[in-house]
């Protein structure tokens, strides 16, 4: 286990599962949808590169959540480095802001049980509806920045009711 200055602290365990979220530097709805697929498709790079087996995530305009297993720990701060230097880099020129802060650190936390992963994986696939992008479930199999349709995709809908139905979030409020 090692421990780098953060606060809270980052903790980096292998063969763990993180949930991570991650803000644009002051809540500034930057990551428009051609931001939000150049995140994804260098994030799916980057977790092959490190060998990560993602769950599900979701993009809204001013951050993001992952559910994902790593192999090491150690590797995690590279991983959003490599994720996060690379987009700034890119959006800053394109946006002729060159030293512009885009995201925030991220945040992460390590799953402790089968009840609080899938609490997680809820709460993550159902950002989008609690963020105003989609008004139900049949709206976001629609929203290409998350996992929910893939999970529909892989298990079936029956699957995802059964998950939804048996963790359910609490306290989650729409903010539209």
């Amino acid at each position: 286990m090692t421990k780098t200055r953060h606060h809270p602290p980052h903790i980096y365990l292998d063969n763990a599962i993180y949930f991570i979220s991650a803000h644009t530097y002051d809540d500034l709805p930057l990551l428009t949808d051609k931001r939000k697929q150049e995140l994804l498709d260098l994030l799916f790079n980057l977790l092959k590169d490190y060998s990560y087996q993602l769950f599900t995530y979701s993009i809204v305009p001013n951050h993001y959540h992952l559910l994902f297993k790593i192999a090491q720990g150690d590797k995690l701060p590279d991983l959003f480095q490599k994720l996060h230097g690379s987009l700034s880099f890119k959006w800053n020129n394109e946006d002729n802001q060159r030293g512009r802060k885009i995201f925030q650190n991220y945040w992460d936390y390590c799953t402790k049980d089968e009840k609080d992963f899938w609490t997680h994986f809820n709460y993550i696939n159902l950002n989008p509806i609690k963020h105003g992008l989609a008004k139900d479930l049949n709206q976001l199999k629609d929203y290409k920045f998350c996992g929910y349709s893939d999970s529909i995709n892989i298990n079936g809908e029956d699957w995802m009711s059964e998950i939804l139905e048996n963790y359910p979030i609490i306290n989650f409020i729409s903010e539209d």
